[in-house]
């Protein structure tokens, strides 16, 4: 973590916690092979639980893995780790948030292809099965 990372406290900013989490959403989607994600999935739901404190010099790493992922929506949830190098990490954060399927050319929500349903959810553990709008 660097000294930009943080606020007037001298500790991690909260907007650093979803910068963090998106890389390790990036990660994700690079690891199943969706290199157009990010233009057609804009997040339309956030939310984050800060439950200990990091600082300058700390090393931080987040996860991200698949909660549920609807006709057009795919809910996130993520956790955040860090803390001193040579020491165990602490959780800082954990969370979640949804993004929405669009379609590219008019903007609207769009079904999830089946690629990419097939790459996020394999074994069709969250899908869910009631329809959304």
């Amino acid at each position: 973590m660097h000294w930009v990372d943080t606020d007037a406290a001298g500790i991690h900013h909260n907007t650093s916690i979803a910068r963090w989490a998106e890389a390790a959403e990036a990660d994700l989607m690079r690891g199943v092979g969706l290199t157009g994600y990010f233009p057609v999935a804009p997040r339309v739901r956030y939310e984050a639980d800060f439950t200990a404190s990091l600082r300058p010099g700390d090393e931080v790493g987040a996860t991200v893995t698949v909660e549920r992922m609807g006709r057009t929506s795919l809910t996130l949830g993520f956790e955040v780790w860090g803390g001193p190098a040579g020491q165990p990490a602490v959780l800082a954060a954990r969370g979640r948030y949804v993004t929405v399927h669009v379609d590219a050319a008019g903007g609207g929500p769009s079904p999830w292809p089946a690629t990419w349903r097939s790459a996020l959810d394999p074994d069709g553990t969250a899908t869910d099965a009631v329809d959304e709008p």
